[in-house]
């Protein structure tokens, strides 16, 4: 199966590296996105560019694929099932939870000329990044690109009620699964309360698993596509 590959924040398609190889181990054929924007060069993309992006990506599998989205990128998962439905095997959303109709993508941190940088570690010092050692810290901040404006400020829009019957799989790094069902009782997760097909699968890394617990998360998403 083809499992689509999508980064968070400033992060390009070399930030699945080390998951690509171990997917492939397992039988199934990653596709690492670098989407409009981070690491095109092309500072005036928007949302919607990014969202076509992974369209595109899913448009061409041969068969339905696994739209893996993570943190910010959940969301884009999240599109991706909510514009072809019937196109999706499932969707895998690791460390994040996809935004509601109407909310800003991902309007967090400060922009600074057209774009939201890296704003470093401070925000993300504790479970966040714990695992991360420094060598791993300077490879992350030396890859880091600035996220278009109007991509973090883009507005998210879903309509089709059709992406709550995806099969969907929630990634638990940072976070355990009882803390993520705790949210989703408390209505702190609107969108992922709805799913039908909901299976939360913990591991024991902080908000980046790709780089700190490669083989493990491959191990996830390759048995998440196997069961679907």
């Amino acid at each position: 199966m083809d499992i689509v590959l999508v980064a968070g924040l400033w992060l390009d398609g070399s930030a699945w590296d080390e998951v690509v190889p171990a997917i492939e181990a397992l039988g199934h054929r990653p596709v690492p996105l670098t989407l409009p924007g981070q690491g095109d060069g092309r500072a005036d993309a928007t949302l919607d560019d990014q969202i076509a992006a992974v369209l595109a990506a899913v448009d061409a599998a041969g068969a339905p694929p696994l739209v893996v989205g993570h943190s910010a990128a959940t969301s884009l998962a999240w599109l991706a099932a909510d514009a072809r439905p019937e196109r999706l095997a499932g969707v895998a959303l690791i460390g994040g939870f996809p935004n509601p109709d109407g909310e800003k993508y991902a309007d967090f941190f400060e922009v600074q000329d057209g774009g939201m940088p890296f704003p470093g570690w401070g925000p993300f010092e504790g479970p966040d990044s714990a695992d991360l050692d420094e060598p791993t810290r300077r490879r992350f901040e030396a890859a880091a690109m600035p996220v278009p404006e109007q991509v973090a400020r883009g507005v998210v829009r879903l309509t089709d009620a059709r992406r709550y019957d995806v099969p969907t799989v929630l990634v638990c790094p940072e976070f355990s699964p009882a803390q993520a069902r705790a949210w989703m009782d408390a209505g702190e997760v609107p969108e992922l309360a709805r799913a039908k097909r909901l299976e939360l699968v913990d591991i024991d890394s902080g908000h980046w698993p790709m780089f700190s617990k490669p083989a493990e998360l491959a191990r996830l998403l390759a048995t998440a596509a196997d069961e679907l």
